[in-house]
């Protein structure tokens, strides 16, 4: 994708966080509030489901350089949201909950690296989907406890939907084959070396054997030479034991901070109507939860700098792309705001943390061909079936009063 699709990606994300915010401010009616509620959901899903699809052909390594180039979308995506909404008031309280985000997501390269990708996506999703319907049904860390016009739907759709992601976790992805394993589709390089040059390792993925034979070779002495290689070479000396052990308990805590991370902007809106002077409406909260992810990303990023000895991994090819991802991202969460401050936590969060798996599974089918063989399509048909079914209950629950 060129520049010109980044941009009309942001103007994008202007124009429906303006028309989300009109219609989270107006003083329309219940239903009108609902369907736009609803909307806004949709497109998170379909946002969250999409965001990596830019950087699916790229390389990014141990992801730390990647999440930070995303993370400075985001933080361009919440001056612009900023300005349309007019400037309100900074709370930065509200920037704990991108901190909490940021630092789930930092966890999840070395999640999947230690346990694998299926196990590592049950465990976070099922952890960020309770996370979040539990802290606006029962009311944790102060918040007020949300109700729904039938609670007993509630409870079974969001019980479903935790059935969904552990299906999802099921599918099996066709493994990359020989030629895409071995293709290099990327520059590496690599800041830093006895003198401190800078090593660029390239390779076209031409046939040209001597070219390649020298790339290697000046990859080999940019790592040795450095003394230092990828971060998770560090993950592959623990035993395989303690990887499970490690990797079970940092998918958890990933889990529990992806699902806490609307809890500081919702505490500010609770306590907004006991009459202190917080905003009600959630979009207000987007610029500085997207600060607290941007100087979050950029902590972590200077940490794993230190780390490196000075010598970070930097994937030029993935700077574009992670950045159209991160725009993708950011219009998901702006649009999940809105979700959540018209139809509630106990129902947009199953639902957005649910959605995305069938969406991202479209993709794998359709576009990227991941998912073949009946046993994969048929498991898949079942997590679809069963999300429905979920969304569906939620769904029913916020609009039925039986």
């Amino acid at each position: 994708m060129n520049d010109s699709s980044a941009v009309l990606l942001q103007a994008s994300s202007c124009s429906l966080s303006s028309e989300f915010a009109n219609a989270t401010s107006s003083t329309t009616s219940s239903g009108t509030s609902d369907a736009w509620g609803f909307v806004a959901l949709g497109i998170a899903v379909l946002g969250f489901g999409s965001n990596f699809v830019p950087v699916k052909k790229f390389k990014t390594g141990d992801g730390v350089f990647f999440q930070w180039v995303m993370c400075c979308a985001v933080w361009i995506s919440g001056v612009i949201t900023l300005a349309i909404t007019g400037f309100p008031k900074f709370e930065p309280v509200a920037m704990l909950g991108g901190v909490l985000w940021c630092s789930g997501n930092i966890l999840a390269v070395p999640i999947i690296h230690l346990i694998g990708l299926a196990l590592g996506l049950s465990l976070w999703g099922v952890t960020n989907l309770l996370m979040g319907w539990c802290s606006g049904t029962f009311g944790l860390f102060g918040l007020h406890k949300q109700t729904v016009a039938t609670p007993e739907f509630n409870y079974v759709g969001a019980t479903v939907c935790v059935l969904a992601v552990v299906i999802f976790a099921m599918v099996k992805s066709k493994p990359k084959s020989k030629e895409e394993s071995t293709r290099l589709t990327d520059r590496e390089v690599v800041v830093g070396g006895d003198w401190g040059e800078v090593k660029v390792v390239h390779d076209s993925g031409s046939g040209d054997t001597e070219a390649q034979d020298s790339a290697r070779s000046i990859e080999k002495v940019a790592v040795s030479s450095t003394g230092d290689t990828d971060l998770l070479a560090y993950l592959d000396r623990i035993p395989v034991l303690y990887k499970r052990i490690v990797g079970i308990g940092l998918a958890l805590i990933s889990g529990l901070f992806y699902g806490s991370n609307f809890d500081p902007p919702q505490w500010l809106i609770d306590h907004g109507e006991d009459g202190e002077k917080h905003s009600a409406n959630g979009i207000d909260y987007v610029f500085p939860h997207f600060c607290g992810i941007f100087l979050t990303s950029t902590a972590y990023f200077l940490i794993y700098c230190a780390a490196m000895k000075n010598r970070p991994r930097i994937y030029p090819e993935a700077i574009t792309p992670g950045f159209i991802s991160g725009l993708i991202w950011a219009l998901a969460q702006v649009s999940l705001f809105v979700a959540n401050s018209t139809l509630s936590m106990v129902v947009a969060f199953p639902i957005s943390a649910t959605g995305p798996g069938l969406v991202a599974a479209i993709w794998g089918v359709l576009v990227f061909h991941e998912i073949t063989g009946k046993v994969p399509l048929l498991t898949l048909l079942a997590a679809f079936v069963v999300t429905i079914v979920g969304v569906v209950f939620i769904t029913l629950s916020k609009t039925v009063d039986l």
